[in-house]
């Protein structure tokens, strides 16, 4: 894994948005790291954020792509997100709504939240937009944090 880490710190901020495009989906990198290496090695942490959350919420809208295709069969043998966890969120997104996507940001959950938005075909732009306030609220604080230390 440092092995990763380290080719993506060498692509700069293309590597910022390809790890969150990876971490936002649901395949297991964090992002956060990626993030803090890259500052740390001197990248621009405005540029940072743009790329960290344009990746992210791509990697959230690659899930919701496959949520769309209804199959629940591809969603747990390609996704590894389990129907028990599908139908929870569903359960969650009939008493929230849309509003849930703000959450996709989050670990574990995260993930099964995009897929279930497509899965139950939630309006898309008003997926889009909740995801990427969620997203980059998540990714203003850990800089702002990070920036601070």
């Amino acid at each position: 894994m440092s092995f990763f880490i380290t080719l993506l710190q060498s692509w700069g901020y293309w590597g910022m948005l390809i790890g969150a495009f990876i971490a936002g989906s649901v395949f297991p990198l964090s992002s956060e790291v990626v993030l803090t290496a890259l500052l740390l090695a001197g990248l621009d942490p405005i540029r940072l954020f743009v790329f960290a959350t344009i990746g992210n919420v791509a990697g959230s809208m690659f899930n919701y792509g496959i949520g769309t295709l209804g199959k629940i069969e591809w969603i747990e043998r390609y996704l590894h997100v389990k129907r028990e966890k599908v139908e929870r969120a569903t359960r969650w997104l009939e008493r929230y709504g849309v509003w849930l996507g703000l959450f996709c940001s989050l670990p574990f959950i995260g993930s099964v939240i995009a897929v279930t938005l497509g899965f139950t075909r939630t309006n898309l732009w008003l997926s889009l937009l909740t995801i990427t306030v969620g997203k980059a609220t998540r990714y203003a604080v850990l800089l702002y944090v990070l920036v601070q230390l």
